[in-house]
Parts: structure tokens; C-alpha cells; sequence
């Protein structure tokens, strides 16, 4: 059931970080977007508190902070790689 919540928990932050930026996706994109993007929240949150490079999820804002910053830079990539094929 706990994996159920991790993946609609994800899913719903990563649409959140789609509406944020604009446009739409994939719900793949917005999956993945949520669930680093609560890995990468966690680890600002950590560096901000001053506890090192603790790697660990984090909560709602944090998630959607992440999965906003992780959109960012795969849309960034993506953008650059169909640019030059």
C-alpha cells in the first residue's frame, strides 16, 4: 500500500512541476520527475540545514522543488539533444 502513496505522491508532484514550467508530458516524465525530484528536495534541504550531503526523500515542498529542478535540466537536455540530431 506504501508503494501505491510513493507512487501517486510522485506522480502528483511531478504534474505539479509540469504545470509550474509550462506544458505538458508524459505521465512517465512526471513519475520520474517526482520521485528523484523528492531525492533531490532532500538533499537542498539537507545542504540548507547545514547537515552535509544527506541523501534522503523529502517532504511536499521539497518534492515539488526537486521534481521542478529535475524537469528543468531533462527538458534542458532533451531540448539540446533534438536541437543537434
Amino acid at each position: 500500500m506504501i508503494i501505491l502513496f510513493i507512487i501517486v505522491f510522485g506522480m502528483a508532484a511531478g504534474w505539479i512541476a509540469q504545470m509550474l514550467l509550462g506544458g505538458g508530458g508524459s505521465w512517465g516524465e512526471a513519475l520520474g520527475a517526482g520521485l528523484v525530484g523528492s531525492f533531490v528536495g532532500g538533499l537542498l534541504s539537507s545542504l540548507i540545514a547545514g547537515d552535509g550531503l544527506s541523501f534522503s526523500p523529502s517532504g511536499i515542498i521539497g518534492t515539488i522543488v526537486g521534481a521542478v529542478i529535475v524537469l528543468a535540466i531533462w527538458r534542458a537536455i532533451r531540448g539540446r539533444s533534438t536541437a543537434t540530431s
